[in-house]
Formats: C-alpha cells, sequence, structure tokens
C-alpha cells in the first residue's frame, strides 16, 4: 500500500525520502531522516519505532547495510514489515519481509534506492529510481520528480490518497516536512505544490532558527 524512495545528494550531503500511499498520514508514519546520518523508510505494514532505530544505527557507523540487517534480526514481527535505508556514504540496503502486501519490489541507483508494496506492477520502484539518477537540480525537486514516475508507472494497485517529502541538512530538524495527509485529488501533486512554494523560502527559515536578527522578511502581518 506504498511506494517510496530515500535519496542523498552526492554533491551537498542532504538527505530525502518521498512516500506515496492508499493510506491516510503515510507520511507521519513511514518518513525518517536525520543530518549527517541518512534517511530511512519504514512501510508495508508499518512499525514507525523501524526508522529511528536504524537512523541510530547508521550514527552509531554502521552502514546502511548493516543496520538494516541488525532491524532485520532484531524487531518483532519482521516478516510484515519493509525497510528501506541509505547511509552517509550514499550506500543503500533493502529488507521486504516474506508477508509484504501484494506485488513487492524495489531498484536502485547512485545515492537512492526505491521500493514498494502492493504495487500496480514490478516496474514502479525501476522507474523511480531511473528517473531520480537521470534528474539534475535540487534534491527536493529530483525526489518529486521520480514519485511522479512511479505514479505515471503504474503507482499502488489502488489510488493514492496521501503523500510526503522530508529534507535533512546541517540541522538537526527536517529542512523541509511536507505532506499531504488526505485527498481524493492526487497527494503528489498536493506535495509538490506545497514544495513549489516552500522551496524558495527554506533557507530563510533556517536562518530564522539559527538567528532571527539576520532572516529577511515576507511582508506578511506583524512580520516587519
Amino acid at each position: 500500500m506504498t511506494f517510496s524512495l530515500v535519496a542523498r545528494c552526492a554533491d551537498t550531503g542532504m538527505f530525502g525520502i518521498a512516500v506515496s500511499s492508499s493510506s491516510p498520514a503515510v507520511a507521519a508514519r513511514c518518513a525518517y531522516t536525520r543530518a549527517g546520518v541518512g534517511a530511512v523508510a519504514s512501510q508495508n505494514i508499518t512499525d514507525p519505532t523501524l526508522g529511528p532505530s536504524t537512523l541510530d544505527l547508521m550514527e552509531q557507523g554502521k552502514s546502511a547495510a548493516e543496520a538494516v540487517e541488525i532491524i532485520r534480526n532484531a524487531a518483532p514481527h519482521v516478516e510484515y514489515r519493509q525497510v528501506l535505508a541509505i547511509d552517509s556514504q550514499g550506500e543503500t540496503a533493502i529488507f521486504s519481509g516474506n508477508k509484504a502486501l501484494g506485488i513487492w519490489t524495489d531498484a536502485s541507483e547512485r545515492d537512492v534506492i526505491a521500493a514498494g508494496n502492493l504495487l500496480a506492477n514490478t516496474d514502479v520502484p525501476k522507474a523511480m529510481a531511473e528517473c531520480f539518477a537521470s534528474t539534475k537540480g535540487h534534491l527536493g525537486d529530483r525526489l518529486i520528480a521520480a514519485m511522479k514516475a512511479g505514479l505515471a508507472a503504474g503507482g499502488e494497485a489502488g489510488p493514492v490518497h496521501s503523500a510526503g517529502m522530508q529534507l535533512c541538512h546541517r540541522v538537526s530538524w527536517p529542512l523541509a516536512d511536507l505532506r499531504c495527509d488526505w485527498t481524493d485529488a492526487c497527494p503528489i501533486e498536493a506535495v509538490a505544490n506545497a514544495w513549489d512554494i516552500y522551496k524558495p523560502q527554506m533557507e530563510a527559515y533556517v536562518q530564522r532558527a539559527l538567528d532571527p536578527r539576520e532572516a529577511p522578511s515576507y511582508g506578511v502581518p506583524g512580520d516587519d
């Protein structure tokens, strides 16, 4: 009931994840990033603890493959889980339990891995990974393009209703954490539209947190 990708920008070291599902609020349960460490998607019959646990292991020095293998051997009910990760070196890893739903598969390219379950067909992750690898520009733009490619390749077996994208870099909080928690229209387009608005302001919000004396004004009431 989910398709997603985790990725790293080789030029900047920024990490990101994008995800979509027929279930509500998918990004609230499935998307995890940590600056300087990596990105993880925990999905299928989701256990939200697996994302932070995998990131903790990578922060302790484990590679993505080592961290995912530890989770695979230690987590309860792991046969229901699908966990994909990318680490600070751009190495990727995935575990898909044998009780993952419907059609499930994955595909990877340099600095990215895509995967899904209850997919319309086995080509969806491949389309996402290839699109990410061939797209230039900001990591957020590349993630959005890859999600659109996955949807165009068939996406989930049924209609998707929620989506999200999270980016992290340099600071301890996400640079962007954009979500559409439910819509009968296209949630990926909703997140893409939010990104178009947020992207030009993103660095200014970081500056506001680090030193508001240097932060620009956007002309909203009371913002002098």
